[in-house]
């Protein structure tokens, strides 16, 4: 089983294709996508995604505006915002939208492997206690 299952978003395809190797590398199981439709339409076709590693500033939807609708149609979907072009009110920005962290280009591999980890593991902590709950909510609707 990989690490996780990552989307990665970037305009820059040679730093795609770069980082699709080194986190492969790593046991992580990558997808790419070149822009924000292209991330919003890679959702939409794989479900089992679990961390979105996000450029922020990208032509067309930036990285805010698809935060956003991540967040809006796969909440439980994390979103690690990734870029060279940081502001602190960009970082902000997405924290307050969700985002379960934010690095600066370039990261360091390990600081990138931990986050991926632990966005991974809160998705799927998440979908244990949905399940959980609707487990609970059958058992109290039958009676046991």
């Amino acid at each position: 089983m990989s690490v996780a299952t990552v989307l990665l978003v970037d305009d820059e395809k040679a730093f795609v294709e770069a980082m699709t190797r080194r986190l492969t590398k790593r046991d992580v199981d990558v997808r790419a996508a070149f822009s924000g439709q292209e991330c919003l339409d890679a959702l939409a076709a794989a479900p089992d995604v679990e961390v979105v590693v996000l450029d922020v500033k990208m032509p067309g939807i930036d990285g805010v505006d698809t935060l956003k609708r991540i967040k809006a149609e796969y909440p439980l979907v994390e979103v690690i915002m990734l870029t060279g072009h940081a502001t602190v009110e960009t970082a902000i920005d997405g924290m307050k939208l969700g985002a379960f962290d934010y690095l600066m280009k370039p990261s360091d591999m390990d600081v990138l492997m931990e986050k991926i980890d632990a966005a991974a593991t809160k998705k799927r902590q998440h979908e244990e206690k949905i399940i959980e709950a609707r487990a609970q909510s059958i058992a109290l609707r039958r009676g046991d």
